[in-house]
This record gives structure tokens, C-alpha cells and sequence, in this order.
């Protein structure tokens, strides 16, 4: 079982293309100035398992994406999620609070195409695209490249950060990654 924060079925805002995103809940880095501290407490949150996450990733994506709360508290269940998922000839996504050093060994590791990596630094934004790099929170983190799937030099890595707002039985979510000009609304 995976504990789950949310999911957005299809987004352009949560990596390169339209991607599934999947928030797990549970973060023990809680890095200050983080955008999710609702989804620190491992206690909340839905329980899917492996087959119910799977089968709400439409076929028109091109892969997924998970974020947090942190990833790695449940790389052995997310594993099986990507491995369905690259089976399927689809990429996956993942953010992490860790450095790449700490997760090398997991299960869900070897799985990865695009890892962002390094907990969030509120003292070192990072500028936005194009002088910043797209989905990125604080200049210490990493984009490692892992495969094949994706390069630096694309130029969909470059490309302004995006928002998406959605009004749905829950209420309202806001997900991507909003620079304060997208903030503030111009009259």
C-alpha cells in the first residue's frame, strides 16, 4: 500500500510532456519554506494499493511523476509502481529531499529517468526559466539525468514554470510551480 497525498491525472505543470503526478503523504526532511507542509504527517493522506494507482494512469501520458511529502519513505511500494509504469514504455519522474548518495540503494532508484534531488532551500531560490531551470526549487538541487529519456539540453527544460488550478469535489488545487508574477493577479 502506498499512502497517498493526492493525484493529478494529467498535468504539463509536474515535468517534461503530460505526466500522472502522485504526492505521497509523509515527509520526515520537512525542509522550512516547503510548498506541501500538509503532507509531512505520514498519518494522513488515502491508502491505494499498487493495482488502483496503475489503473488511473492514462494511456496518453508520457509518464509519471512522484513528489511529497518524500518519495524514498516509500520507494519499495513506488518501485512497483514504476516498474508497471516503464513496462508500459513510459519515463518516470521523482523529487526527492535526499541527495542522490542516500537513495542509490533503493529499489526504486534504478527505475528512475529524471531525478530532482536535495531537500528545498528557501535561502536559494532558483531564478525561473529562462535563466533558471524549469521545476526547480532551490539552486542546490540537482536535475540528474538517468537514462536516456530525457536531456539538459532539450529545450522543454528551459520553458516557463507553469500552474494549473482545478475546482473539483475536494475544493480547489493548485499544483506546478508558481513564480510570483503568476501570483498576483493583474488588473
Amino acid at each position: 500500500m502506498i499512502r497517498v497525498a493526492t493525484i493529478v491525472e494529467q498535468t504539463e505543470a509536474e515535468g517534461p510532456g503530460h505526466r500522472f503526478a502522485l504526492w505521497v503523504q509523509g515527509c520526515a526532511i520537512r525542509c522550512p519554506g516547503c510548498c506541501n507542509p500538509e503532507m509531512f504527517d505520514p498519518r494522513k493522506g488515502t491508502e491505494m494499493s499498487v493495482d488502483e494507482i496503475v489503473a488511473r494512469i492514462p494511456a496518453a501520458v508520457e509518464g509519471v511523476t512522484f513528489l511529497g511529502g518524500e518519495p524514498f519513505e516509500q520507494a519499495a511500494a513506488l518501485a512497483e509502481v514504476a516498474a508497471r509504469v516503464k513496462a508500459l514504455g513510459k519515463t518516470v519522474m521523482v523529487f526527492t529531499g535526499h541527495p542522490i548518495a542516500a537513495i542509490r540503494d533503493t529499489e526504486l532508484f534504478p527505475l528512475v529517468d529524471l531525478l530532482v534531488d536535495a531537500p528545498y532551500d528557501e535561502t536559494q531560490p532558483e531564478p525561473p526559466p529562462p535563466v533558471g531551470r524549469r521545476w526547480i526549487g532551490s539552486r542546490n538541487q540537482t536535475m540528474h539525468f538517468l537514462t536516456a529519456a530525457y536531456r539538459e539540453d532539450d529545450p522543454q527544460m528551459r520553458e516557463a514554470n507553469t500552474i494549473e488550478i482545478r475546482v473539483g469535489p475536494n475544493g480547489l488545487l493548485i499544483n506546478g510551480w508558481p513564480t510570483a508574477q503568476q501570483l498576483v493577479r493583474r488588473k
